[in-house]
């Protein structure tokens, strides 16, 4: 019996543990944190062997395969000794694709991402497909694929998890552009991070599209580097050579497969950036085979994405937006893009090798006070102290709320888009955004 090793015991780990169960391996989780208690309950009753708080080396070492959850760096003392040990790593996609013909629709891109898969998904469930959404937001594909049988995955893929997918072929792969982010993570070394984005067109046949932002540089460059079999599906903002999604006189436009196009005004999501998601979920529910008349619906009707400009309230004439999902600078520049009101920018946490001069000019435009919320502010200062905005540093959500609302005059808004990690002050992105929405609430 062959073993496998699930490292790190969250959703996409004790998820694989079950499917490799299931598919009659030895199997043996380790975890170095503690193991949250629902995890441990869904391990042992499927009696499957686990420890948390250590790596214990006999019991990994022996392992015929890896999965290793996406959080886990390849720096790690224990992913160096497996690795000395040749002994395969692969992540939860790459192991759960091997055991399902289900159709895979997966998305990734430095922003974006999380509201486009969440579209697509929402798209072709209204239209009545059968369908699971998976990856970075939903639940674990590979205990989807041990308990479910859908015809079509929906699955967010963040670089992390493109890094160890090796076999794994996406039927329909969108990626929504390439930004920095995650450099830390890459040697602070732009192509490595690129390269990995890349990876979501791996092994993709004539059979398979590829859908992806025409404008971006990077992207389009990247292109020129690789000799693709997928069928190419670029959208635009505008109508160029080549597109199949564009916006011509306030009319959403995708030429095909199917010709299909709206007003653009009925879309549910506004700004920039979501014209941009909105394009990339309309070609892509296309492709998929969805009618017209299932894609409009979709698109009209998408509620939104939590803590993606997430509206948190109104106090006294002041509006509170959470964009907490903005954890790199490119992020920010579309939230700062779409606001129309004096604003008080909350920024800061873990930078991630960060260049803020991106939004320089967009501060200077829209600002008028900046909220430091982080640990260490030296990089936040160094860039932003000679704007001449009023700026406050604190530790606490209370206190950056609190902050916020003194600065901030009726007919003001108060944008939390951190440019940053949460993992200084907050468990993740989502405890800063609702810790975020309840000081708002507390006002």
């Amino acid at each position: 019996m062959k073993r496998i090793v699930v490292l790190g015991a969250g959703e996409s780990g004790a998820g694989a543990a079950v499917l490799a169960k299931k598919e009659g391996f030895d199997v043996f989780v380790s975890d170095m944190s503690k193991i949250k208690d629902n995890y441990k309950s869904l391990l042992d009753n499927h009696d499957i062997k686990w420890e948390e708080g250590l790596h214990t080396e006999e019991l990994i070492l022996n392992a015929d395969e890896v999965i290793k959850s996406p959080g886990i760096p390849d720096t790690a003392p224990m992913i160096k000794k497996i690795k000395e040990k040749n002994i395969s790593i692969i992540s939860e996609i790459e192991f759960a694709g091997r055991y399902t013909d289900a159709k895979m629709i997966c998305i990734t891109g430095s922003n974006g991402k999380t509201t486009t898969t969440s579209l697509i998904y929402h798209i072709l469930k209204g239209a009545g497909y059968n369908v699971g959404l998976a990856g970075n937001i939903g639940r674990s594909l590979a205990l989807q694929v041990a308990e479910e049988k859908f015809e079509y995955y929906v699955i967010e893929l963040s670089s992390f998890q493109l890094d160890n997918m090796y076999d794994f072929r996406a039927d329909i792969a969108v990626l929504m552009n390439i930004t920095p982010d995650h450099l830390d993570r890459y040697d602070f070394k732009m192509q490595n991070y690129v390269d990995s984005k890349m990876r979501i067109t791996r092994n993709q046949t004539e059979k398979d599209a590829f859908v992806y932002w025409n404008d971006d540089p990077i992207v389009t460059k990247e292109l020129e580097k690789y000799n693709l079999k997928a069928r190419l599906c670029p959208f635009s903002e505008f109508k160029e050579n080549g597109v199949i999604g564009y916006v011509s006189d306030s009319t959403f436009h995708i030429d095909g497969p199917v010709p299909f196009n709206m007003e653009q005004e009925e879309l549910a999501l506004r700004g920039k950036h979501n014209l941009y998601n909105s394009l990339a979920a309309g070609i892509t529910a296309n492709l998929a085979g969805v009618s017209s008349e299932y894609i409009r619906k979709g698109l009209s009707d998408f509620a939104g994405v939590e803590h993606r400009l997430e509206k948190a309230g109104r106090v006294r004439g002041v509006d509170f937006v959470n964009d907490s999902k903005a954890t790199n600078v490119n992020a920010c520049w579309y939230a700062l893009d779409s606001m129309t009101q004096p604003t008080v920018l909350i920024l800061g946490g873990k930078d991630k090798g960060n260049d803020y001069s991106e939004i320089f000019d967009l501060v200077k435009e829209k600002c008028i006070g900046l909220v430091f919320l982080g640990v260490d502010n030296t990089k936040l200062h160094a860039a932003f102290d000679n704007f001449g905005l009023p700026i406050v540093d604190v530790k606490s959500m209370k206190d950056c709320v609190d902050e916020c609302y003194k600065m901030a005059k009726p007919g003001a808004c108060v944008l939390l888009s951190p440019c940053c990690a949460s993992f200084d002050l907050f468990k993740n992105m989502e405890d800063r955004g609702e810790q975020f929405k309840e000081c708002v609430k507390r006002l």
